[in-house]
C-alpha cells in the first residue's frame, strides 16, 4: 500500500511542489501532506486508512458534510444525462433565481467556474460601469489568483512568504490600492487621495484568509456610505461566507446591501463553480447584453448546477440548519477556550457563525498585521499534535476552520480532548 510519503514523492515529479494548490503542501506547518481517499460527513480517511475529524470541509462548501446523500444522488442522475452541454439549460435559471431569492441584494447573477474568475469578472464589470480603473482591496483578503489581487493577498500567498507574486506587472499593481482591514479612516484617506478614480472596493465581509477576522462594528456600514459618496461599487467577496453565515450570506447577517457579490464553493455543492451578481444596471453591462466580455464553456455546467441547486434548496427550506451550525461552533469555541485557559495561554479566538480561528500569543486580531504578529510556530506544534490525534485543521495559521452540520457533539468533544492532550504534550 502506498503511503502519503510515497504519493507525495511521486507527485513532485509531475506537479509543481506536488500539489495543485499551494497551502496543501504543508510548507507553513512542515512535514508531509496527508493524501486522502474518501470522506463521509465530518470524517475524512487517508490512504493509510486513518480517520480524521475534518475542519476544512474543502474550504467551506461541505456545509452539510462530505458526500451528502441528496447531493450525491442528484449528481449521479445528472451525470447519466451528460457531464456538459455547452448550451443553456433550465437548471441554470432555477439556481440563479434561487440565489437571487436567498440574496435579495442580487438582481441578476452570472455563473463562472471559480471564485477567482468571479472576483476578476466583478472588478472588470465595476470598472466598465464606473469608467474608472483603480480599486481598493484590503491587506490579507484573498480574492483568487488573478493578477490585480496578488498584492498582500493573505492565505496561501503569505503562508509561502510571497505576498506579492512575481509575474504581476507594475502596470497592473498600480491600480490596486491597499487598505487596512477594519480601518475606515485609512479607506477614506485613500479615496480622498484618488478622487474620481476608484471604481470599486472589494473585501471579504468576514475575512477568512488571515484567519477568521470579523468586521468591527460600523466598518461595513461605513464602507457602504463611502462608496455612495465617492461613486464606487461595493463588492462583497462571499466565496466563503455566502450561504454559510446565513441563508443570505454576510450581507443578510450584517444587514448591508453591497452593489455586487462574488460567490463560489457552496453554490456547487463541492464541484468547481463560481458566480458574480449584483444590481440590474450593473449586471446589464455583461455580454451579450452589454459591452463587458465574459465567457466560459463550462460555466453553468449541469453537474455543478445540479449539486449546487440541491444543496441551496435544502439550506433555503431548512433554515434551522444555520442555528444548528451557530450552536455547534459556539460549543467548540467554548471548549477550546476552557482548554487554552487551563494552560494559561494567551490566545485570540475569532468566530462568526460556523467560521472560527485561533491566534496564539495575541489578544486582539482585527487586521492583517495582527494576524502576522501571532505565533505561527506554536500553531505548527498544535497542528501536528492534532493531526496525530486524528483532527485535521487547516495546514496554515492564516486559514479559517469550517464546521458542518455533520459535526456531532461527540466529534466536537473529541476535538477538545485532542487539543488538551496536544497542549499537555507541547507544554510538558
Amino acid at each position: 500500500m502506498k503511503t502519503s510519503k510515497d504519493l507525495f514523492e511521486r507527485a513532485q515529479l509531475f506537479i509543481p511542489g506536488g500539489v495543485n494548490s499551494p497551502v496543501r503542501a504543508f510548507k507553513s506547518v512542515g512535514g508531509t501532506p496527508v493524501f486522502f481517499k474518501e470522506a463521509k460527513g465530518a470524517i475524512m480517511i487517508d490512504v493509510d486508512g486513518k480517520e480524521y475529524i475534518d475542519y476544512i470541509g474543502s474550504w467551506g462548501p461541505m456545509i452539510l458534510g462530505h458526500a451528502h446523500p441528496p447531493v450525491i444522488e442528484a449528481l449521479k442522475n445528472a451525470a447519466d444525462k451528460s457531464t456538459s452541454f455547452g448550451t443553456p439549460t433550465e437548471l441554470e435559471t432555477k439556481i440563479a433565481e434561487l440565489i437571487c431569492t436567498m440574496m435579495p441584494c442580487l438582481d441578476k447573477v452570472r455563473m463562472v467556474n471559480s471564485g477567482t474568475e468571479a472576483c476578476m469578472s466583478a472588478i472588470r464589470v465595476a470598472r466598465a460601469y464606473t469608467k474608472r480603473e483603480k480599486f481598493i482591496k484590503f491587506e490579507g483578503c484573498y480574492h483568487g489568483h488573478a493578477d490585480p489581487f496578488l498584492i498582500k493577498a493573505g492565505s496561501g500567498a503569505i503562508t509561502l512568504g510571497v505576498p506579492n507574486s512575481p509575474g504581476v506587472t507594475s502596470g497592473t499593481a498600480k491600480d490596486t490600492l491597499l487598505a487596512r482591514y477594519n480601518d475606515v479612516n485609512h479607506v477614506e484617506q485613500i479615496l480622498n487621495q484618488n478622487k474620481g478614480e476608484v471604481a470599486a472596493i472589494i473585501l471579504e465581509p468576514v475575512a477568512g484568509n488571515m484567519g477568521c477576522i470579523p468586521p468591527e462594528k460600523g466598518f461595513l456600514e461605513s464602507l457602504r456610505k463611502l462608496c455612495d459618496n465617492h461613486g464606487a461599487v461595493l463588492i462583497f467577496d462571499e466565496v466563503m461566507t455566502g450561504f454559510r453565515l446565513s441563508p443570505g450570506g454576510a450581507s443578510q447577517r450584517f444587514n448591508i446591501q453591497p452593489d455586487m457579490v462574488c460567490l463560489g464553493k457552496v453554490i456547487g455543492g463541492g464541484l468547481p463553480v463560481g458566480a458574480f451578481g449584483g444590481k440590474e444596471e450593473i449586471m446589464n453591462m455583461v455580454a451579450p447584453l452589454g459591452p463587458v466580455y465574459q465567457a466560459g464553456t463550462l460555466s453553468g455546467n449541469p453537474l455543478a448546477m445540479t449539486c449546487g441547486y440541491t444543496l441551496l434548496k435544502e439550506l433555503y427550506e431548512h433554515q434551522v440548519i444555520f442555528e444548528e451550525l451557530e450552536e455547534k461552533t459556539q460549543y467548540l469555541e467554548e471548549g477550546m477556550r476552557r482548554v487554552f485557559e487551563k494552560f494559561k495561554l494567551k490566545v485570540c479566538i475569532n468566530r462568526v457563525g460556523s467560521m472560527l480561528s485561533f491566534h496564539f500569543n495575541s489578544v486582539n486580531v482585527v487586521c492583517f498585521d495582527d494576524a502576522c504578529a501571532a505565533d505561527a510556530n506554536y500553531f505548527k506544534k498544535v497542528f501536528h499534535g492534532m493531526l496525530k490525534r486524528g483532527v485535521y485543521l487547516a495546514p496554515s495559521a492564516f486559514e479559517t476552520l469550517f464546521i458542518s452540520r455533520s459535526h456531532t457533539k461527540e466529534l466536537l468533544d473529541r476535538t477538545v480532548v485532542a487539543l488538551e492532550e496536544t497542549l499537555q504534550e507541547i507544554e510538558a
